[in-house]
Protein backbone atom coordinates (compact mmCIF):
# COMPACT_ATOMS: atom_id res chain seq x y z
CA UNK A 1 0.00 0.00 0.00
CA UNK A 2 2.60 1.98 0.92
CA UNK A 3 4.65 1.89 -2.43
CA UNK A 4 1.32 1.85 -4.33
CA UNK A 5 0.80 5.31 -2.99
CA UNK A 6 4.45 6.36 -3.65
CA UNK A 7 3.89 5.46 -7.08
CA UNK A 8 0.89 7.29 -7.81
CA UNK A 9 3.09 11.06 -6.68
CA UNK A 10 6.11 9.87 -8.98
CA UNK A 11 6.07 12.79 -11.12
CA UNK A 12 5.60 15.03 -8.45
CA UNK A 13 8.21 16.66 -6.07
CA UNK A 14 7.60 16.18 -1.84
CA UNK A 15 7.27 19.71 -0.37
CA UNK A 16 9.17 19.32 3.14
CA UNK A 17 8.63 22.63 5.38
CA UNK A 18 10.79 22.71 8.60
CA UNK A 19 10.05 25.50 10.95
CA UNK A 20 11.66 26.64 14.14
CA UNK A 21 8.52 27.98 15.93
CA UNK A 22 9.58 31.30 17.77
CA UNK A 23 7.30 32.94 20.75
CA UNK A 24 5.50 35.68 21.75
CA UNK A 25 6.62 38.50 23.29
CA UNK A 26 4.30 40.41 26.31
CA UNK A 27 2.44 42.50 23.92
CA UNK A 28 1.58 39.30 21.85
CA UNK A 29 3.60 40.05 18.85
CA UNK A 30 6.81 37.33 17.70
CA UNK A 31 9.87 37.76 18.21
CA UNK A 32 11.86 38.22 14.84
CA UNK A 33 14.99 39.82 14.57
CA UNK A 34 16.75 41.10 10.94
CA UNK A 35 19.70 39.11 12.04
CA UNK A 36 19.07 36.86 15.30
CA UNK A 37 21.71 35.83 17.76
CA UNK A 38 21.48 32.03 18.77
CA UNK A 39 21.50 29.46 15.75
CA UNK A 40 18.71 26.66 16.02
CA UNK A 41 20.92 23.24 16.21
CA UNK A 42 17.32 21.49 15.71
CA UNK A 43 16.89 23.42 12.70
CA UNK A 44 20.42 22.19 11.42
CA UNK A 45 19.89 18.42 12.97
CA UNK A 46 16.66 17.88 11.41
CA UNK A 47 17.57 19.76 8.05
CA UNK A 48 21.08 17.21 7.61
CA UNK A 49 18.58 14.48 8.35
CA UNK A 50 16.17 14.94 6.01
CA UNK A 51 19.18 16.35 3.63
CA UNK A 52 20.35 12.65 3.81
CA UNK A 53 16.77 11.09 3.21
CA UNK A 54 16.82 13.29 0.14
CA UNK A 55 19.98 12.15 -1.18
CA UNK A 56 19.39 8.42 -0.47
CA UNK A 57 15.88 8.70 -2.21
CA UNK A 58 13.85 6.81 0.55
CA UNK A 59 10.29 7.92 -1.31
CA UNK A 60 11.33 6.10 -4.34
CA UNK A 61 13.87 6.47 -7.15
CA UNK A 62 11.77 9.12 -8.99
CA UNK A 63 10.68 11.29 -6.28
CA UNK A 64 12.69 14.29 -5.40
CA UNK A 65 12.62 16.15 -2.38
CA UNK A 66 12.41 19.50 -1.63
CA UNK A 67 13.28 20.87 1.88
CA UNK A 68 12.55 25.07 2.83
CA UNK A 69 14.06 25.90 6.37
CA UNK A 70 12.26 28.55 8.12
CA UNK A 71 13.96 29.78 11.48
CA UNK A 72 10.88 32.10 12.57
CA UNK A 73 12.95 34.05 15.03
CA UNK A 74 14.71 35.56 11.82
CA UNK A 75 12.80 34.61 8.57
CA UNK A 76 8.74 35.84 8.56
CA UNK A 77 6.64 32.38 7.84
CA UNK A 78 4.15 33.71 4.44
CA UNK A 79 1.71 31.32 5.21
CA UNK A 80 -0.10 32.16 1.95
CA UNK A 81 3.52 31.55 -0.29
CA UNK A 82 3.82 28.18 1.61
CA UNK A 83 0.14 27.14 1.24
CA UNK A 84 0.47 27.96 -2.69
CA UNK A 85 3.43 25.99 -3.52
CA UNK A 86 1.74 22.80 -1.54
CA UNK A 87 -1.39 22.86 -3.60
CA UNK A 88 0.80 23.61 -6.53
CA UNK A 89 2.01 20.26 -5.37
CA UNK A 90 -1.51 18.60 -4.73
CA UNK A 91 -0.52 19.04 -1.00
CA UNK A 92 2.18 16.35 -1.52
CA UNK A 93 4.31 17.02 1.37
CA UNK A 94 5.32 18.00 5.18
CA UNK A 95 5.27 20.49 7.82
CA UNK A 96 7.44 19.79 10.38
CA UNK A 97 7.69 21.95 13.72
CA UNK A 98 11.35 21.45 14.57
CA UNK A 99 12.65 21.58 17.91
CA UNK A 100 9.50 23.29 19.85
CA UNK A 101 10.61 24.54 23.61
CA UNK A 102 7.64 24.98 26.01
CA UNK A 103 7.26 28.23 25.29
CA UNK A 104 7.32 28.24 21.34
CA UNK A 105 4.48 25.50 21.99
CA UNK A 106 1.65 27.98 21.84
CA UNK A 107 2.86 29.62 18.32
CA UNK A 108 4.08 25.86 16.91
CA UNK A 109 0.23 25.64 17.06
CA UNK A 110 -0.83 28.94 15.89
CA UNK A 111 1.41 27.99 12.76
CA UNK A 112 0.01 24.94 12.43
CA UNK A 113 -3.83 25.64 11.90
CA UNK A 114 -3.74 27.25 8.52
CA UNK A 115 -1.64 23.63 7.37
CA UNK A 116 -4.03 21.75 9.17
CA UNK A 117 -7.21 23.85 7.48
CA UNK A 118 -5.82 22.91 4.12
CA UNK A 119 -5.59 18.76 5.52
CA UNK A 120 -1.43 19.28 4.81
CA UNK A 121 0.30 17.03 7.08
CA UNK A 122 1.94 18.68 10.41
CA UNK A 123 4.54 17.17 12.63
CA UNK A 124 5.73 18.79 15.78
CA UNK A 125 8.93 17.84 18.18
CA UNK A 126 11.30 18.90 20.19
CA UNK A 127 11.51 18.99 24.20
CA UNK A 128 7.91 20.19 24.99
CA UNK A 129 6.54 16.79 23.37
CA UNK A 130 9.42 14.73 24.18
CA UNK A 131 9.58 16.15 27.55
CA UNK A 132 6.23 16.09 28.59
CA UNK A 133 5.58 12.06 27.32
CA UNK A 134 9.01 11.35 29.26
CA UNK A 135 8.12 12.76 32.53
CA UNK A 136 3.97 13.02 32.47
CA UNK A 137 0.60 11.21 31.39
CA UNK A 138 0.90 11.78 27.73
CA UNK A 139 -1.81 14.17 27.64
CA UNK A 140 -0.72 16.97 30.18
CA UNK A 141 0.09 20.55 29.32
CA UNK A 142 -1.46 20.69 26.31
CA UNK A 143 -0.51 17.36 24.29
CA UNK A 144 -4.28 17.08 23.55
CA UNK A 145 -4.22 20.11 21.61
CA UNK A 146 -2.46 18.36 18.59
CA UNK A 147 -4.60 15.23 18.79
CA UNK A 148 -7.24 17.22 18.80
CA UNK A 149 -6.52 19.46 15.19
CA UNK A 150 -4.23 16.07 13.81
CA UNK A 151 -0.92 17.14 14.74
CA UNK A 152 1.34 13.89 14.78
CA UNK A 153 3.72 14.35 17.67
CA UNK A 154 7.53 12.92 17.57
CA UNK A 155 9.28 12.09 20.80
CA UNK A 156 13.38 11.21 20.78
CA UNK A 157 15.41 12.03 18.51
CA UNK A 158 15.20 11.60 14.77
CA UNK A 159 18.52 10.14 13.34
CA UNK A 160 17.85 6.49 11.82
CA UNK A 161 14.11 7.60 12.18
CA UNK A 162 12.89 10.11 9.90
CA UNK A 163 12.68 7.73 6.74
CA UNK A 164 9.89 6.48 7.85
CA UNK A 165 8.02 9.61 8.86
CA UNK A 166 8.54 10.81 5.21
CA UNK A 167 7.23 7.81 3.82
CA UNK A 168 4.29 7.68 6.12
CA UNK A 169 3.51 11.33 5.34
CA UNK A 170 3.73 10.53 1.46
CA UNK A 171 1.34 8.16 1.82
CA UNK A 172 -1.15 10.68 4.06
CA UNK A 173 -0.98 7.93 6.75
CA UNK A 174 1.20 9.90 9.58
CA UNK A 175 0.67 7.72 12.61
CA UNK A 176 -0.86 10.18 16.10
CA UNK A 177 2.12 9.73 17.94
CA UNK A 178 6.45 8.09 17.05
CA UNK A 179 7.65 7.74 20.39
CA UNK A 180 11.31 7.08 20.66
CA UNK A 181 11.74 8.40 24.07
CA UNK A 182 13.22 4.77 25.39
CA UNK A 183 15.57 3.91 22.40
CA UNK A 184 17.99 7.01 21.66
CA UNK A 185 20.35 6.63 18.80
CA UNK A 186 23.99 6.36 18.64
CA UNK A 187 25.10 9.32 17.06
CA UNK A 188 28.69 8.45 15.81
CA UNK A 189 28.28 8.51 11.45
CA UNK A 190 24.40 9.87 11.79
CA UNK A 191 24.21 13.03 9.05
CA UNK A 192 25.56 16.13 10.72
CA UNK A 193 23.88 19.25 11.58
CA UNK A 194 24.24 21.48 8.45
CA UNK A 195 22.37 24.57 7.08
CA UNK A 196 23.36 25.93 3.95
CA UNK A 197 24.91 29.59 3.65
CA UNK A 198 21.64 31.10 2.89
CA UNK A 199 19.83 30.52 6.30
CA UNK A 200 22.94 30.90 8.61
CA UNK A 201 23.99 34.11 7.15
CA UNK A 202 20.58 35.42 9.01
CA UNK A 203 22.37 35.13 12.50
CA UNK A 204 24.77 37.53 14.02
CA UNK A 205 28.41 36.72 12.88
CA UNK A 206 27.73 34.01 10.49
CA UNK A 207 27.98 31.42 12.91
CA UNK A 208 26.45 27.54 12.52
CA UNK A 209 26.30 25.16 15.62
CA UNK A 210 26.60 21.34 16.11
CA UNK A 211 26.12 18.77 19.00
CA UNK A 212 29.24 16.90 19.13
CA UNK A 213 27.29 14.93 22.15
CA UNK A 214 23.82 14.31 24.16
CA UNK A 215 23.02 13.50 27.36
CA UNK A 216 24.63 14.43 30.82
CA UNK A 217 25.09 12.70 33.35
CA UNK A 218 24.05 15.03 36.71
CA UNK A 219 20.52 15.06 38.28
CA UNK A 220 19.79 18.97 38.21
CA UNK A 221 15.77 19.29 39.22
CA UNK A 222 15.20 22.20 36.86
CA UNK A 223 17.24 20.27 33.82
CA UNK A 224 14.58 18.85 31.15
CA UNK A 225 18.05 17.51 29.13
CA UNK A 226 18.63 14.75 31.35
CA UNK A 227 14.98 13.49 30.55
CA UNK A 228 15.24 14.14 27.38
CA UNK A 229 18.55 13.31 25.71
CA UNK A 230 19.35 11.28 28.54
CA UNK A 231 21.56 10.32 31.23
CA UNK A 232 23.50 8.38 29.33
CA UNK A 233 26.11 10.40 27.04
CA UNK A 234 26.28 9.49 23.40
CA UNK A 235 29.19 11.33 21.07
CA UNK A 236 30.46 12.32 17.62
CA UNK A 237 33.57 10.78 16.65
CA UNK A 238 36.17 13.15 15.80
CA UNK A 239 35.71 12.17 12.04
CA UNK A 240 32.13 13.32 12.25
CA UNK A 241 33.13 16.46 13.60
CA UNK A 242 35.70 17.07 11.17
CA UNK A 243 33.75 16.44 8.33
CA UNK A 244 30.81 18.82 9.52
CA UNK A 245 33.50 21.52 10.06
CA UNK A 246 34.73 20.68 6.51
CA UNK A 247 31.46 21.09 5.16
CA UNK A 248 30.22 24.15 6.39
CA UNK A 249 33.91 25.27 5.44
CA UNK A 250 32.87 24.81 1.93
CA UNK A 251 30.59 27.45 2.10
CA UNK A 252 32.61 29.84 3.88
CA UNK A 253 31.14 28.80 7.61
CA UNK A 254 34.01 28.67 10.47
CA UNK A 255 32.02 29.63 13.55
CA UNK A 256 30.14 27.20 15.70
CA UNK A 257 28.47 27.12 19.14
CA UNK A 258 29.35 23.52 20.06
CA UNK A 259 25.52 23.21 21.80
CA UNK A 260 26.44 19.46 24.33
CA UNK A 261 25.23 20.80 27.96
CA UNK A 262 28.67 20.01 28.84
CA UNK A 263 31.60 19.41 26.60
CA UNK A 264 33.92 19.09 29.37
CA UNK A 265 32.16 15.36 30.39
CA UNK A 266 31.99 14.41 26.44
CA UNK A 267 34.43 11.62 26.59
CA UNK A 268 35.44 12.33 23.27
CA UNK A 269 36.69 15.73 23.65
CA UNK A 270 40.16 15.34 23.39
CA UNK A 271 40.44 13.61 20.21
CA UNK A 272 37.73 16.37 18.92
CA UNK A 273 39.91 19.17 20.15
CA UNK A 274 42.83 17.59 18.74
CA UNK A 275 40.94 17.06 15.60
CA UNK A 276 39.84 20.82 15.29
CA UNK A 277 43.68 21.79 16.34
CA UNK A 278 44.62 20.13 13.42
CA UNK A 279 42.24 22.09 11.04
CA UNK A 280 43.43 25.24 12.69
CA UNK A 281 47.41 24.92 12.93
CA UNK A 282 47.87 22.35 9.90
CA UNK A 283 45.11 23.59 7.68
CA UNK A 284 44.56 26.91 8.04
CA UNK A 285 40.64 27.17 9.04
CA UNK A 286 40.18 29.96 11.24
CA UNK A 287 37.46 28.07 13.85
CA UNK A 288 36.09 30.11 16.49
CA UNK A 289 34.08 28.68 19.08
CA UNK A 290 31.71 28.36 21.77
CA UNK A 291 31.44 25.92 23.98
CA UNK A 292 29.96 25.33 27.54
CA UNK A 293 31.27 23.52 30.37
CA UNK A 294 30.94 22.67 34.00
CA UNK A 295 32.80 24.58 37.27
CA UNK A 296 35.06 21.33 37.54
CA UNK A 297 36.08 21.28 33.91
CA UNK A 298 39.57 22.99 35.50
CA UNK A 299 40.46 19.80 36.82
CA UNK A 300 40.73 18.34 33.32
CA UNK A 301 44.55 18.33 32.60
CA UNK A 302 45.33 20.09 29.20
CA UNK A 303 41.09 20.73 28.98
CA UNK A 304 41.44 24.55 28.76
CA UNK A 305 44.79 24.74 27.10
CA UNK A 306 43.22 22.52 24.10
CA UNK A 307 40.24 24.47 24.00
CA UNK A 308 42.11 27.66 23.63
CA UNK A 309 44.00 26.22 20.52
CA UNK A 310 41.20 24.47 19.13
CA UNK A 311 39.87 27.81 18.72
CA UNK A 312 37.48 28.51 21.69
CA UNK A 313 36.94 32.16 22.31
CA UNK A 314 33.74 31.71 24.46
CA UNK A 315 32.90 29.75 27.18
CA UNK A 316 29.82 29.09 28.78
CA UNK A 317 29.49 28.09 32.85
CA UNK A 318 26.18 27.14 34.06
CA UNK A 319 27.31 28.95 36.96
CA UNK A 320 23.73 28.89 38.57
CA UNK A 321 24.55 30.17 41.93
CA UNK A 322 26.67 30.92 44.92
CA UNK A 323 24.86 29.91 47.65
CA UNK A 324 25.96 26.23 48.42
CA UNK A 325 22.56 25.62 49.77
CA UNK A 326 20.59 26.29 46.62
CA UNK A 327 22.65 24.24 44.73
CA UNK A 328 21.84 21.10 46.82
CA UNK A 329 18.03 22.02 46.64
CA UNK A 330 18.28 21.71 43.25
CA UNK A 331 20.82 18.68 43.22
CA UNK A 332 23.19 20.54 41.35
CA UNK A 333 26.09 18.96 44.08
CA UNK A 334 28.15 19.35 41.44
CA UNK A 335 29.30 22.75 41.56
CA UNK A 336 31.57 24.02 44.03
CA UNK A 337 32.08 26.99 44.90
CA UNK A 338 35.38 26.72 46.59
CA UNK A 339 36.42 26.42 43.05
CA UNK A 340 34.87 29.16 40.97
CA UNK A 341 37.76 31.73 41.35
CA UNK A 342 40.10 28.98 40.21
CA UNK A 343 38.40 28.00 37.25
CA UNK A 344 37.49 31.75 36.37
CA UNK A 345 41.17 32.56 36.41
CA UNK A 346 42.01 29.35 34.16
CA UNK A 347 39.67 30.52 31.70
CA UNK A 348 41.38 34.07 31.87
CA UNK A 349 44.75 32.65 31.57
CA UNK A 350 44.00 31.53 28.22
CA UNK A 351 42.56 35.07 27.17
CA UNK A 352 38.78 33.13 26.74
CA UNK A 353 35.57 35.32 27.44
CA UNK A 354 33.54 33.65 30.36
CA UNK A 355 29.74 33.94 30.02
CA UNK A 356 27.89 32.46 33.04
CA UNK A 357 24.46 30.91 33.74
CA UNK A 358 22.46 32.57 37.28
CA UNK A 359 19.20 31.45 38.33
CA UNK A 360 17.28 33.43 40.33
CA UNK A 361 14.59 31.94 42.77
CA UNK A 362 15.93 29.21 44.35
CA UNK A 363 14.11 28.30 47.52
CA UNK A 364 16.43 30.83 50.05
CA UNK A 365 16.35 33.30 47.23
CA UNK A 366 15.13 37.15 48.49
CA UNK A 367 15.61 40.57 47.16
CA UNK A 368 17.97 41.41 49.63
CA UNK A 369 20.14 37.80 48.92
CA UNK A 370 20.16 38.50 45.67
CA UNK A 371 21.28 41.65 45.89
CA UNK A 372 24.11 41.14 48.03
CA UNK A 373 25.42 37.80 45.53
CA UNK A 374 25.73 39.97 42.69
CA UNK A 375 27.57 42.48 44.36
CA UNK A 376 29.98 39.78 45.86
CA UNK A 377 30.19 38.43 42.37
CA UNK A 378 31.00 41.86 40.98
CA UNK A 379 33.69 42.23 43.19
CA UNK A 380 35.26 38.39 44.00
CA UNK A 381 34.51 36.25 40.70
CA UNK A 382 36.77 37.04 37.26
CA UNK A 383 33.60 36.84 35.57
CA UNK A 384 32.99 38.41 32.05
CA UNK A 385 29.36 38.43 31.35
CA UNK A 386 26.23 37.30 33.45
CA UNK A 387 22.84 35.80 32.34
CA UNK A 388 20.01 35.71 34.43
CA UNK A 389 16.86 33.41 34.59
CA UNK A 390 14.07 33.08 36.74
CA UNK A 391 14.21 29.57 38.16
CA UNK A 392 11.08 27.86 35.72
CA UNK A 393 9.49 24.05 36.42
CA UNK A 394 10.27 23.66 32.92
CA UNK A 395 7.79 20.80 31.32
CA UNK A 396 9.54 17.68 31.45
CA UNK A 397 11.85 18.66 34.70
CA UNK A 398 11.60 17.00 37.55
CA UNK A 399 10.71 20.16 38.95
CA UNK A 400 7.55 20.22 36.82
CA UNK A 401 6.32 16.76 37.39
CA UNK A 402 6.63 16.99 41.47
CA UNK A 403 4.65 20.39 41.22
CA UNK A 404 2.22 18.56 38.27
CA UNK A 405 1.85 15.25 41.08
CA UNK A 406 1.10 17.49 43.64
CA UNK A 407 -1.62 19.81 41.80
CA UNK A 408 0.53 22.62 42.68
CA UNK A 409 -0.59 25.95 40.79
CA UNK A 410 1.50 26.84 37.58
CA UNK A 411 1.16 29.60 34.82
CA UNK A 412 -1.46 28.28 32.15
CA UNK A 413 -0.29 29.76 29.90
CA UNK A 414 2.76 28.01 28.29
CA UNK A 415 4.33 30.97 26.58
CA UNK A 416 5.55 32.31 29.68
CA UNK A 417 7.98 29.27 30.39
CA UNK A 418 11.11 31.02 28.83
CA UNK A 419 12.88 31.33 31.74
CA UNK A 420 12.30 34.93 32.40
CA UNK A 421 8.60 35.14 33.65
CA UNK A 422 7.30 33.30 37.09
CA UNK A 423 5.55 30.61 36.47
CA UNK A 424 5.04 29.12 39.93
CA UNK A 425 5.25 30.39 43.67
CA UNK A 426 8.15 31.08 45.97
CA UNK A 427 8.42 30.22 49.51
CA UNK A 428 9.46 33.47 50.73
CA UNK A 429 9.08 36.52 47.61
CA UNK A 430 5.61 37.04 45.82
CA UNK A 431 5.24 36.85 42.02
CA UNK A 432 5.61 40.48 41.87
CA UNK A 433 8.92 40.36 43.75
CA UNK A 434 10.68 37.44 42.01
CA UNK A 435 9.65 39.82 38.52
CA UNK A 436 11.14 43.13 40.17
CA UNK A 437 15.11 41.29 41.29
CA UNK A 438 15.24 39.58 38.22
CA UNK A 439 14.37 42.82 36.27
CA UNK A 440 16.80 44.83 38.80
CA UNK A 441 19.25 42.44 38.53
CA UNK A 442 20.02 42.87 34.58
CA UNK A 443 20.99 46.77 35.86
CA UNK A 444 22.74 45.87 38.76
CA UNK A 445 25.24 43.82 37.69
CA UNK A 446 25.34 45.82 34.44
CA UNK A 447 26.71 48.97 35.64
CA UNK A 448 28.55 51.73 34.29
CA UNK A 449 31.45 51.06 36.86
CA UNK A 450 31.49 47.18 36.54
CA UNK A 451 31.35 47.27 33.10
CA UNK A 452 34.38 49.31 33.26
CA UNK A 453 36.02 47.29 36.08
CA UNK A 454 35.46 44.14 33.55
CA UNK A 455 36.98 45.97 30.52
CA UNK A 456 40.32 47.21 33.12
CA UNK A 457 40.13 42.72 33.29
CA UNK A 458 39.45 42.11 29.65
CA UNK A 459 43.05 44.31 29.28
CA UNK A 460 45.02 43.07 31.81
CA UNK A 461 44.07 39.68 30.70
CA UNK A 462 44.74 39.85 27.39
CA UNK A 463 40.35 38.85 26.48
CA UNK A 464 39.44 40.30 22.58
CA UNK A 465 38.03 43.68 24.38
CA UNK A 466 36.24 44.26 20.87
CA UNK A 467 34.09 41.26 21.04
CA UNK A 468 33.49 41.83 25.00
CA UNK A 469 31.91 45.17 24.03
CA UNK A 470 30.08 43.68 21.53
CA UNK A 471 28.43 41.16 24.40
CA UNK A 472 28.24 43.90 27.03
CA UNK A 473 26.11 45.81 24.75
CA UNK A 474 23.31 43.51 24.28
CA UNK A 475 23.31 41.89 27.61
CA UNK A 476 23.37 45.63 28.90
CA UNK A 477 20.46 46.78 27.01
CA UNK A 478 18.40 43.99 25.77
CA UNK A 479 15.89 43.52 28.70
CA UNK A 480 15.46 47.50 29.38
CA UNK A 481 14.88 48.07 25.76
CA UNK A 482 13.55 45.48 24.21
CA UNK A 483 11.85 43.53 27.27
CA UNK A 484 13.37 40.17 26.29
CA UNK A 485 16.30 38.01 27.55
CA UNK A 486 19.71 38.97 25.59
CA UNK A 487 19.67 35.36 24.42
CA UNK A 488 16.00 35.93 22.24
CA UNK A 489 18.00 39.11 20.76
CA UNK A 490 19.44 40.28 17.29
CA UNK A 491 19.43 43.09 15.49
CA UNK A 492 16.63 45.19 14.73
CA UNK A 493 13.22 44.10 15.70
CA UNK A 494 10.96 42.75 12.42
CA UNK A 495 7.52 43.42 14.16
CA UNK A 496 4.30 42.76 12.04
CA UNK A 497 0.73 44.02 12.83
CA UNK A 498 -0.70 40.75 11.23
CA UNK A 499 1.31 38.58 13.70
CA UNK A 500 -0.08 39.30 16.66
CA UNK A 501 -1.32 36.22 19.03
CA UNK A 502 -4.87 35.28 18.34
CA UNK A 503 -6.12 36.14 21.36
CA UNK A 504 -5.10 39.61 21.25
CA UNK A 505 -6.79 42.53 18.93
CA UNK A 506 -4.97 43.70 16.23
CA UNK A 507 -3.98 47.38 17.11
CA UNK A 508 -5.10 50.52 14.56
CA UNK A 509 -2.39 50.34 12.18
CA UNK A 510 -1.35 54.09 12.77
CA UNK A 511 -0.40 53.66 16.03
CA UNK A 512 1.35 50.41 15.48
CA UNK A 513 3.36 52.02 12.95
CA UNK A 514 4.29 55.16 14.81
CA UNK A 515 5.08 53.38 18.06
CA UNK A 516 7.19 51.14 16.31
CA UNK A 517 9.45 53.66 14.56
CA UNK A 518 9.53 56.00 17.47
CA UNK A 519 10.87 52.73 19.46
CA UNK A 520 13.32 51.16 17.19
CA UNK A 521 15.17 54.87 16.35
CA UNK A 522 15.05 55.25 20.23
CA UNK A 523 16.43 52.16 20.91
CA UNK A 524 19.36 51.86 18.46
CA UNK A 525 20.33 55.41 19.54
CA UNK A 526 20.67 54.16 23.13
CA UNK A 527 22.07 50.98 21.99
CA UNK A 528 24.69 53.30 20.07
CA UNK A 529 25.30 55.61 22.63
CA UNK A 530 26.67 53.03 25.17
CA UNK A 531 28.76 51.35 22.07
CA UNK A 532 30.22 54.83 21.95
CA UNK A 533 30.52 54.98 25.43
CA UNK A 534 32.41 51.60 25.95
CA UNK A 535 34.35 51.55 23.08
CA UNK A 536 35.73 55.41 24.28
CA UNK A 537 36.79 53.55 27.80
CA UNK A 538 38.51 50.98 25.98
CA UNK A 539 40.86 53.42 24.17
CA UNK A 540 41.42 55.64 27.71
CA UNK A 541 42.13 52.02 29.76
CA UNK A 542 44.60 51.29 26.83
CA UNK A 543 46.18 54.54 27.26
CA UNK A 544 46.48 53.76 30.81
CA UNK A 545 50.50 52.94 31.72
CA UNK A 546 49.89 50.41 33.94
CA UNK A 547 46.68 48.92 31.79
CA UNK A 548 48.07 45.63 31.67
CA UNK A 549 49.31 45.60 35.26
CA UNK A 550 45.64 46.19 36.58
CA UNK A 551 44.92 43.95 39.62
CA UNK A 552 41.85 43.63 42.02
CA UNK A 553 40.62 41.01 44.18
CA UNK A 554 38.49 38.72 41.14
CA UNK A 555 41.94 38.90 39.38
CA UNK A 556 44.24 38.08 42.31
CA UNK A 557 45.52 34.31 42.12
CA UNK A 558 43.89 31.96 44.23
CA UNK A 559 45.59 32.28 48.18
CA UNK A 560 44.96 29.80 51.24
CA UNK A 561 43.51 33.14 53.32
CA UNK A 562 40.40 33.35 50.60
CA UNK A 563 38.30 31.22 52.78
CA UNK A 564 38.12 33.28 55.66
CA UNK A 565 38.33 37.11 53.66
CA UNK A 566 36.93 36.76 50.86
CA UNK A 567 33.00 37.20 51.49
CA UNK A 568 32.02 34.37 48.33
CA UNK A 569 33.28 32.19 50.75
CA UNK A 570 32.08 33.18 54.32
CA UNK A 571 28.49 35.48 53.99
CA UNK A 572 26.48 32.17 54.19
CA UNK A 573 26.27 29.22 56.03
CA UNK A 574 26.54 26.63 53.08
CA UNK A 575 30.16 28.40 51.77
CA UNK A 576 31.10 28.09 55.47
CA UNK A 577 30.04 24.37 55.48
CA UNK A 578 31.37 24.10 51.86
CA UNK A 579 34.85 25.32 53.08
CA UNK A 580 34.95 23.55 55.95
CA UNK A 581 34.17 20.06 53.96
CA UNK A 582 37.02 21.27 51.85
CA UNK A 583 39.68 21.46 54.38
CA UNK A 584 38.61 18.14 56.36
CA UNK A 585 38.90 16.35 52.97
CA UNK A 586 42.77 17.94 52.49
CA UNK A 587 43.34 17.22 56.40
CA UNK A 588 42.31 13.27 55.82
CA UNK A 589 44.22 13.14 52.08
CA UNK A 590 47.41 14.63 53.67
CA UNK A 591 47.33 11.66 56.41
CA UNK A 592 46.33 9.21 53.78
CA UNK A 593 42.65 8.29 55.33
CA UNK A 594 40.89 7.63 51.85
CA UNK A 595 37.94 5.66 53.84
CA UNK A 596 35.71 8.90 54.15
CA UNK A 597 36.61 10.95 51.44
CA UNK A 598 34.00 11.50 48.64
Amino acid sequence: MVQLAIQANLARRFQLILIKPSHYDDDGYVIRWWRAMIPSNSLAAVYGIAADCANRRVLGADVEIDITVIDETNTYVDFQALLDRLKRHANFGLVGLVGVQSNQYPRALDIARPFRAANIPVIIGGFHVSGCLSMLDGHAVGLDACRDMGISMFAGEAEGRFDQVLIDAAARRLAPLYDFMKDLPGMEGTPAPFLPKQYVERTLGLSSSFDAGRGCPYQCSFCTIINVQGRQSRYRSPDDVEALVRLNWAQGIHKFFITDDNFARNREWEAIFDRLIELRERDKIPLGLMIQVDTLCHKIPNFIEKAKRAGVTRVFIGLENINPDNLAAAKKRQNKITEYRRMLLAWKAQGIITLAGYILGFPSDTPETIRRDIAIIQKELPLDVIEFFCLTPLPGSEDHQSLWKKGAAMEADLNRYDVEHVCAAHPLMTKAQWEAIYREAWSAYYTPGHMETLLRRAVASGLPVNSLIKILVNFATTVELEHVHPLQSGILRMKRRSERRPSMPREWALLFWTRLAGETVAKHLAIVAMMARLFALKISIGQGARARGYRDTALTPVRESDDTELDLLTKTAGARESVAHVKKIAELTAHGDQSVVR
